[in-house]
């Protein structure tokens, strides 16, 4: 039997999907990336280290401050630039509000209908109207923070090497405050909503690999560490895991030890780190009633609305700390231009996203490699969905589709990003 899915809707980029099963054991299982390679690292060749986070973060529309902020990590610890605490505060805020903006999207609007039985999202609005509002007013909040301390939505423009062109005002930091106040209850209110949904029981024991960092819910910066023992600095990352590339395939895929695939994501770090988690988050986690270590994909789905939940109050507590803070501190100071090559590391929503850049004397770009979170996980989820092939093979045709898209849509891919 062949089992062919020639688009997947409601993920980002554009991908399908393809297997093959003999007498009920799959032989191959495959995605088949329907976008052009970006060459987005040899366009940052020869370029200043100033374009490289202005051009990274066109690698992605939904997820742009995490690409930002990792080049700019990393361009500042290749040339040992220093930044101030209220600089680092706002970066956070805004990865924190690049999760809110993004797992709301991909919750509610791209993986809750495959839960419902619904195939019209319009009937998904119209069957839950007062959700739907929910979804969007959170997803705003992300969004506001985001524009008000990086000038826009999408593709923000103050955030630099060194700190930031333009800080928000005290009145906007207080506006936000209020902001995250009002928003954690409905946040609360959407995730008993979810705990409704019935989700496929399915699991397949793995590797599980996030950043980790004593004291709190590592997403800005942290070792990598996995829960199979693995405990690394950032530095040494490529030494732990190898990129390769299949003949005739545009993407680069990575396994760990280059033998074996891995998985990344909010699945991943609530598994590594769940004790970090803020109040309400892991009050919500564990109403959730799963065990850890947690090995059913399908619960990456409320994993990440446990992260919704965590960032919107980690969100409101940094945004207390910067209303107390002199913001001024956080514009760029001069620093020296100087040669040198180095790693850097973020949480993006889908999973831990590695840069690494080679400056010359100049501050012209030398080399530079970037590893997203769906080039990681792409295998991983090949591998996961060729054991879960055997158990929907009695289902008609149609419904063995239904279930195979919502198991893709599940992981959250962004297919973007693998072809960067």
């Amino acid at each position: 039997m062949n089992i062919k899915i020639n688009h997947i809707a409601k993920i980002e980029g554009h991908t399908g999907f393809m297997a093959s099963v003999l007498q009920g054991d799959v032989k191959s299982a495959k995605f088949e990336v329907q976008e052009g390679v970006r060459l987005i690292e040899g366009i940052l060749v020869g370029r200043t280290f100033r374009d490289m986070p202005i051009i990274a973060q066109r690698i992605c529309g939904i997820c742009p401050v995490v690409h930002n902020l990792t080049a700019i990590k990393a361009i500042e610890n290749a040339m040992k630039v220093q930044v101030s605490e209220e600089t680092v505060k706002l970066r956070r805020v805004m990865e924190h509000a690049q999760f809110i903006h993004s797992h709301a999207l991909h919750l509610f609007f791209l993986s809750l209908a495959d839960f419902l039985d619904i195939e019209n999202d319009l009937d998904l609005v119209s069957e839950y109207p007062e959700e739907t509002k929910k979804a969007v007013k959170i997803r705003e909040y992300g969004m506001d923070i985001i524009k008000i301390i990086g000038g826009r939505v999408v593709h923000p423009l103050t955030n630099e090497v060194g700190g930031f062109k333009k800080v928000p005002t005290l009145e906007e930091i207080q506006k936000l405050i209020a902001s995250s106040e009002e928003i954690l209850p409905v946040a609360l209110e959407l995730g008993e909503f979810f705990k409704t949904i019935k989700l496929p029981d399915f699991k397949r024991e793995t590797e599980y690999v996030s950043l980790e960092k004593k004291g709190e819910y590592a997403i800005y910066d942290g070792d990598v560490v996995s829960n199979k023992g693995l405990h690394v600095e950032v530095e040494k990352f490529e030494n732990n895991f190898h990129e390769f590339q299949r003949p005739k395939e545009i993407i680069k895929r990575v396994l760990a030890d280059g033998k074996t695939s891995y998985m990344v994501g909010a699945i991943a770090r609530v598994n590594n780190q769940s004790d970090k988690l803020s109040y309400e988050a892991q009050k919500y986690r564990e109403s959730l009633n799963f065990t850890l270590p947690d090995f059913n994909p399908f619960h990456n789905v409320l994993y990440q609305m446990t992260e919704l939940i965590h960032c919107i109050e980690e969100s409101g507590h940094l945004l207390r700390q910067l209303a107390q803070c002199e913001l001024k501190n956080a514009i760029t100071k001069e620093y020296q231009v100087q040669a040198g090559s180095a790693a850097a590391a973020v949480e993006a929503p889908r999973g831990t996203l590695y840069y690494w850049v080679d400056i010359d004397e100049k501050g012209y770009i030398k080399n530079v490699n970037i590893i997203t979170p769906t080039a990681q996980f792409l295998t991983h989820l090949e591998d996961d969905i060729a054991a879960f092939i055997p158990g929907i093979l009695d289902a008609n045709e149609k419904a063995r589709e239904k279930k195979m898209r919502a198991f893709i849509r599940a992981y959250d891919p962004c297919i973007s990003c693998a072809v960067h």
